[in-house]
């Protein structure tokens, strides 16, 4: 088993920033890719981010891209998302996941372990 718990959410302006963290317990942490994905209201969880279990490589959706930086501490079982030039469509709900394949997959189903999810809100 593997326990993520998100942290730092909030409500920012557009534009602002946002870093989230999330903390794993339980199984070896540098086993897994992590990955993150948000969901707002009335919307499927989509993608956002992930890497692997190096570090190494990460992915992005294209809607982030280039505002997004997804980064990993084995030391402290920790995963960010550090989020910048954030948008009001950037508004939900974003989750943490561990997928035991190691790999950054953007594949919903590949992720075995979920968060609480955190909430983001960015006002116009």
């Amino acid at each position: 088993q593997v326990q993520l718990v998100e942290s730092g959410g909030g409500l920012v302006q557009a534009g602002g920033s946002l870093r989230l963290s999330c903390a794993a317990s339980g199984r070896t942490f540098s086993f897994y890719g992590m990955g993150w994905f948000r969901q707002a209201p009335g919307k499927e969880r989509e993608f956002v981010s992930a890497i692997n279990w190096s570090g190494v490589t990460t992915r992005y959706a294209t809607a982030v891209k280039g505002r997004f930086t997804i980064s990993r501490d084995s030391a402290k079982n920790t995963v960010y998302l550090q989020m910048s030039s954030l948008k009001p469509e950037d508004t939900a709900v974003y989750y943490c996941a561990a997928t035991s394949t190691a790999t950054n997959s953007a594949v919903r189903y590949d992720y075995d372990y979920w968060g609480q999810g955190t909430q983001v809100t960015v006002s116009s």
